[in-house]
Formats: C-alpha cells, structure tokens, sequence
C-alpha cells in the first residue's frame, strides 16, 4: 500500500484526505490547527507532528495551504524544528502543489528540488470545498509526461478531470491565474445583478429560476446567487480571503506580462471593498458592499 501525504488539512485538504483513504491509500498528515488535525484521525489519517514526518512516511505528498511563502517552509524546511518534506522524502517521491501560488514561486520551488530526485506536479485545483470532498476537483496539472503517468492513479483519487497543460513548472499556476481572473469576475457581476434586481423590485426566485436556466447559468453563478439571496456569508467553504489571495495573483501576473485586465481589475477592487469590511466572511460577502450603497437586498423573504 502506498502512504501519501497532505498538508494543509483545511476545507480543501480535508478532502483531498477524505478521497485518499476512499481510495485506500494510507495517508499521513499534518495542519498547524490541532481541531483540525483531529478531525484527521478520526476520519482514518494517521497525523504528523510536522511536515518533515509526512514526508518520513511517504511516497509523494499533496501540499494545500495559503501561499508561496507557507509551500516553501512546507517543503523545505521553516528554520526551526521542521526541516520540511524534503528532509524526509526519498528519490522517487513526489511533491504535489496544490496550493495556488504565483508561477513564479512554483519555478523557484522547482529550481531548489533539483538534484534531489523528487518530482515536483505543479497542479493547482478548482471546484471548491464541494469539488474537494466530492473527489470531483478539476486538476491543472504541469510536470513531465512520465511523472503524471506515474502519479496518475494518486491524482484521480481527488479529482474528476486532470489536465495536463504543460511539462514545466508554473504553467499549471498560470493557467490558474488566468481561471481566477475569470471567476473572480463571475462572482461580481452576479453579486452586483442580485443587488440591481433587489433595487428594481424583482422576486428573488424569480431571479434565480432565470439565471440558472439561463446562458449564464453555471456552478459559479447558481452557487453565489443562492448564498445572496439566503444570506448565507459565512461557513461556506468560500472564505473571502482565498479568492482575495487568488486575485492578486491573477493581477500581477497581467502586469508580469503587460496586459490590461480591465474586468478583472474590478472585481479585485471589490473583493478588496469585501475583505477590508468583512474579513471573516466569505465571498458573497462582497454583494454587501454595493447593498449597502443603494439601499436594498436581495432575499428569499422578501
């Protein structure tokens, strides 16, 4: 039985955990929470004290957390009592970065790997905490062709379509920047149309029965508009400042390569309006702001 690792046990590690031991692998892990290291074993994970022992165990390693700088110390060591995974890793294993972060970064972790013998898959996920703990996440998988083949079986245990959309480092967080400038803007025009049809007196049904049957139906806008319009803002497994992170990614790779983002440009600004009032919300928070402008809301009671 192979032993994988996960580190980052939030709402999406979580999951990715959850499919692993479905699966039938074993599977190590680590989360600087303790709750959520228990949930861990009580769902049948065996926890680690740090990073470097996941890697002890293992034979290759999901890592799910914030940003660049946590990947790093996740994988190479923090400079205190966790030497990182590749203190325990062995030639052959596999790092695969889930987290999003910029492409760049991605390059530089690659770049630090080599030498050692361990793979690094560059594949960032969408499809959210559903898409995590339904197994159903779409993968944006970059590493060479003999290392997905490899790692093929461990990937499809999270996920519903992998795709392989390069051999280097970085592509796969490109692909994901350009992805998230996308949904960011889709969050944003829905927010902004719930609170126009909540001012111009539309039913709130109404309005959902429209745009979900509509060309402009899709997960994104369905799941956002029903958030609004039950008011639920918290505890969706949608945190404002995942997106927010994400966002600022897609941003200043535009700028890395001098494209105007125009949309995009927008729905950063509201999701900065959203964070900046409501930090411990989650996305759809971000309707708040322009409710609050004009006066009006958009619910199922009303």
């Amino acid at each position: 039985m192979q032993s994988i690792g996960v580190v980052g046990i939030g709402n999406m590690g979580s999951g990715l955990a959850k499919n692993l031991i479905k699966a039938g692998y074993q599977v190590h892990g680590h989360d600087l929470l303790s709750e959520r290291m228990s949930e861990f074993e009580a769902m049948g994970g065996i926890p680690a004290a740090n990073s470097a022992g996941v890697g002890r165990q293992c034979d290759a390693v999901f890592v799910m957390v914030m940003n660049g700088d946590q990947a790093k110390a996740v994988i190479f060591g923090d400079g205190d009592a966790d030497e990182g995974l590749v203190s325990g890793l062995q030639p052959g294993a596999a790092v695969i970065l889930t987290a999003t972060i910029h492409a760049t970064e991605a390059v530089e972790i690659s770049q630090a790997l080599q030498g050692s013998g361990i793979s690094l898959i560059d594949t960032p996920v969408s499809g959210g905490r559903p898409g995590a703990h339904g197994g159903t996440l779409t993968l944006m998988a970059s590493a060479p062709e003999a290392v997905m083949q490899q790692w093929e079986p461990v990937l499809q245990a999270v996920s519903g379509t992998i795709h392989h959309v390069g051999t280097e480092a970085g592509v796969g967080q490109t692909v994901k920047g350009c992805l998230q400038s996308l949904i960011g803007s889709i969050f944003s025009a829905t927010f902004e149309a719930s609170v126009l049809a909540a001012k111009a007196g539309v039913d709130a049904d109404a309005l959902f029965n429209v745009f979900s049957t509509s060309a402009a139906g899709c997960g994104i806008t369905n799941a956002a508009l029903g958030h609004v319009i039950d008011r639920n803002f918290q505890d969706t497994g949608s945190h404002i400042s995942t997106m927010y992170k994400d966002l600022t990614i897609s941003m200043d790779l535009a700028r890395a390569h001098g494209v105007p983002m125009f949309t995009a440009a927008t729905a950063m600004q509201l999701f900065q309006a959203g964070i900046t009032r409501y930090p411990d919300a989650d996305n759809q928070t971000v309707a708040k702001i322009t409710e609050e402008i004009v006066g009006a809301r958009l619910t199922r009671e009303s």
